[in-house]
């Protein structure tokens, strides 16, 4: 049987809530693949009985019901760290052991992929641990070049590969190349086929405003982009751009797009589905993928957090092809 590790997120924040909430949510639709609750036991446990269902807490590994709510402990997080709505170092340090337990379990081959609740990257930077992102994190924690992991976006019907990402963007700008899209292309390709796309195709923006509108705006896009482009047409892959972002994503004939820089393509998946955007980190040789909000510390412990976000989440890893959804 399939499983998906669903590692808490921060602990302090409305993770843990909504991960318990989406599973529960998720075994009563199916009883597979199984989710499996990453985190430490004392936080799963207070959430499982705030919602109510503390007699349905199986550990993963025991013989139960496809129905009953399976975790994998992890000890983390003391005692006194623990408390919603707090950012904390402490909080910080479990987020990232989460994640490790989590590939473990892949590694093992007990679980076949992992979705992610909402990190604070205060958080973890208190912690004394570099962090901006899940996709920078894996490439580390699997010993991988870190431009060889991107973000994508998947929501309001577009999915979105983002070349660069968390960083400024006069430094994305300087970093942008023609190995690094064509890696981008080649990590969105894979997760596609993941998600049951055989042959994706896919459209690349411009780095400039019209892709450069031949040379009036600049030639960083006839430059780098265009020999890309040929590159990877040659190679088999369908492919097409430059060409302007506003006037591309309008294309209903693409199954994803490949944008150059964080806001060109966080701006239409977040105005389109809000925070109801799943991302998915690509790249790493696995499925892996969070929700588009964060941990609301405002409103942490309070049995209030909308769990739909990771649900979908949830829903879009277990349609990967090789869950055999």
């Amino acid at each position: 049987m399939s499983a998906i590790a669903l590692a808490i997120g921060e602990p302090n924040g409305i993770g843990p809530e909504i991960a318990v909430k989406a599973a529960l949510r998720f075994a009563q639709k199916r009883p597979e693949p199984r989710i499996v609750l990453v985190g430490d036991e004392q936080v799963i446990r207070f959430y499982v009985d705030l919602c109510g269902a503390g007699d349905r807490l199986v550990r993963f590994g025991a013989k139960a019901p496809a129905d009953r709510l399976f975790f994998f402990a992890v000890e983390a997080l003391d005692t006194a760290s623990f408390r919603p709505g707090t950012s904390s170092a402490a909080g910080g340090r479990a987020t990232i052991a989460y994640i490790e337990a989590a590939l473990d379990l892949v590694d093992a081959g007990r679980v076949a992929a992992i979705v992610a609740g909402p990190h604070s990257e205060k958080s973890v930077n208190a912690a004394g641990i570099p962090f901006s992102g899940y996709p920078g994190l894996l490439a580390r924690l699997k010993r991988l070049p870190e431009d060889e992991i991107f973000l994508m976006l998947v929501g309001g019907g577009l999915r979105i590969v983002h070349v660069t990402l968390h960083e400024r963007l006069q430094d994305a700008l300087a970093r942008i190349n023609s190995r690094l899209i064509e890696a981008a292309v080649r990590a969105g390709v894979g997760a596609l086929r993941q998600l049951g796309i055989e042959n994706p195709k896919l459209g690349i923006f411009g780095i400039n405003p019209h892709a450069g509108e031949s040379g009036l705006f600049g030639d960083d896009d006839a430059r780098i982009i265009a020999p890309s482009v040929a590159r990877m047409r040659s190679e088999g892959y369908v492919v097409e751009g430059p060409m302007g972002a506003d006037l591309m994503i309008g294309r209903g004939d693409l199954d994803a797009f490949v944008a150059m820089y964080h806001d060109q393509g966080h701006v239409p998946v977040k105005l389109l589905a809000g925070r109801n955007a799943a991302a998915m980190s690509i790249g790493a040789g696995l499925i892996f993928s969070t929700v588009g909000h964060g941990c609301a510390f405002d409103i942490a412990g309070r049995n209030v957090a909308d769990c739909e976000p990771l649900l979908r989440s949830l829903r879009l890893v277990a349609g990967a092809t090789h869950l055999g959804a």
